[in-house]
């Protein structure tokens, strides 16, 4: 079982990677994950997610209390916007409802998160 989590932790924290290069993928929530499976298989990584400068905040705040930081929800919904506009440009009506319907849903609960 311990391997089956280490590797899910591995593959969380390369979509993680990937999500924080790219505006449409999310970044915290795959090392949510990630730092889930590894207090499961690798408590030293786990610690690493933990201890990282940029990452580790946040993913300590949303253990903790369940909070998104300003900053974190004004990005996200934001991108969430460019999603929409992106979808709106390349793919049209009726299709960029989707995205706005996502965007909204998403978008409204990340904006009511505790700070």
């Amino acid at each position: 079982m311990r391997r089956l989590y280490l590797a899910a932790g591995l593959l969380c924290v390369g979509l993680g990677a990937v999500g924080a290069v790219l505006p449409l993928l999310p970044t915290v929530p795959f090392l949510l994950l990630a730092a889930f499976c590894f207090a499961r298989s690798n408590p030293d990584w786990e610690r690493a997610i933990l201890e990282h400068p940029t990452w580790g905040p946040q993913v300590l705040n949303w253990r903790e209390r369940r909070a998104i930081s300003r900053r974190a929800k004004v990005a996200a919904v934001a991108t969430l916007l460019i999603g929409v506009g992106f979808t709106w440009v390349t793919l049209g009506h009726p299709w960029v409802w989707i995205s706005v319907t996502v965007t909204v849903i998403v978008g409204g609960w990340i904006s009511t998160r505790a700070e």
